[in-house]
């Protein structure tokens, strides 16, 4: 079989198996699913277009999708994610095409969400739905064949649902992110642990006594503050949404806008979903030698072209980071141009969490391919009985039980005639 691709090197194949191998072994739900789909080969004559982080854990999922008969190709979500040996072992030693390269520009990033459309996908699996924007806006000759999809991110579930509320989207999506076991523990606890480690990757800084400013206070920033108190830091929080900056407060964090918090803060991140939120009126408070950094999806939450129009010099001291000089002399540093800081200078979240999250991408593909008929063209939040399969899963793998209801208890709970 002739495998198509466009990687990096293919010579670095060997140490991607051995990486994706090491995942592996903390990704026991999806084993299992993978067993069960060898097995029954669920996916048979399917072909899936998949625009997701080139990791070590995706190296798993795409194999699981293999397993239960799929045809699969895979292109980077983002320009600065991917593993280059994972890209070269999905290609070698399982025979997936895959169009990735670490750094690629933006011309070669379309180019590869293109040619993993080429296969005229029956499924879309996507994080941060360029992969279907592409498709809709590019390619809607395909869009016949296109049966569903699923899409992995708070940001792309956000581009989806503007797109349906516009009768714009032209297949039913599943929202993976949605599902508790995903936005629970690897938006908060993965995105929480793996953006220190890219921040930490990135500068060698120690947090311990720092202002940490983290920018929206969802499940990510809900993570992220935790951890970074955690290290030590002193934590701000900045919000738009009434009930989340409450919550951050009654967490025991500081609550401001970001022009108060801009002069304060040593090191902060955004994760909200939206543009500018540190922007040019921002830069001109900060400190000497603030760090900048993203763990939401796309680069655009930190206004880079403003600070550019504002620098009169920039030097690179460190491989992840771009120090921009100011005309008064101090000095702003941006980490991973701006990209997920996460998967930037460091390797994503942990094989465990994704777990969870990979086991409700593979388990709601299933899920569309029984379905799909009966859905219509709009974001459908993941089936509940999937995402307590998957947690239910996770504890047995964990070899931790719980309790069950008695049938008294189960008819207490479905009467109405009981009371004190």
């Amino acid at each position: 079989m002739t495998v198509e691709f466009d990687v990096k090197d293919p010579s670095l194949a060997e140490g991607g198996r051995r990486r994706i191998q090491w995942a592996e072994q903390e990704m026991p739900v999806l084993r299992h699913i993978q067993a069960r789909f060898e097995k029954e080969q669920p996916l048979k004559g399917t072909k899936v277009s998949a625009c997701l982080h080139v990791t070590t854990e995706t190296a798993n999922l795409m194999r699981t999708l293999q397993s239960g008969g799929a045809d699969v190709v895979l292109a980077a979500s983002n320009p600065l994610s991917t593993q280059d040996d994972v890209a070269a072992s999905l290609v070698t030693h399982d025979e997936i095409p895959v169009y990735a390269i670490k750094g690629e520009d933006n011309e070669t990033y379309y180019k590869h969400i293109h040619a993993a459309l080429d296969i005229e996908p029956n499924f879309t699996m996507d994080d941060g739905a360029d992969l279907v924007s592409t498709l809709h806006k590019d390619r809607r000759e395909l869009l016949d064949n296109v049966r569903g999809g699923t899409e992995e991110t708070t940001t792309g579930v956000i581009r989806l649902r503007a797109m349906a509320a516009n009768n714009a989207l032209a297949y039913p999506i599943v929202a993976v992110n949605d599902a508790m076991t995903k936005h629970f523990f690897d938006n908060r606890y993965g995105t929480g642990q793996s953006t220190i480690d890219g921040i930490v990757r990135a500068t060698n800084i120690l947090l311990a006594g720092k202002t940490f400013v983290v920018a929206g206070y969802g499940w990510c920033g809900r993570g992220l503050a935790m951890r970074a108190r955690g290290m030590g830091a002193n934590v701000i929080v900045t919000e738009i949404e009434p009930l989340a900056a409450l919550e951050a407060v009654m967490d025991g964090f500081r609550v401001m806008p970001m022009a108060e918090a801009a002069s304060i803060g040593d090191i902060f991140c955004t994760l909200t979903g939206d543009i500018n939120v540190i922007d040019e009126h921002h830069f001109a408070l900060m400190k000497d030698g603030a760090i900048v950094s993203n763990s939401g999806h796309f680069n655009v939450e930190i206004n880079i072209p403003s600070l550019e129009s504002m620098a009169v010099e920039k030097r690179k001291p460190r491989e992840f980071i771009e120090q921009y000089i100011l005309n008064d002399g101090r000095s702003i540093n941006v980490l991973g141009e701006g990209r997920l800081i996460n998967l930037a200078a460091a390797e994503g979240h942990p094989a465990s969490v994704m777990d969870m999250s990979f086991a409700n991408q593979a388990l709601s593909l299933e899920y569309l391919l029984k379905h799909a008929e009966e859905l219509e063209n709009k974001v459908y939040t993941i089936p509940e009985d999937i995402d307590r399969e998957i947690a239910r899963m996770k504890l047995e793998e964990m070899d931790i039980q719980i309790d069950t209801l008695t049938e008294e208890q189960e008819a207490y709970l479905a009467s109405w005639e009981e009371g004190t």
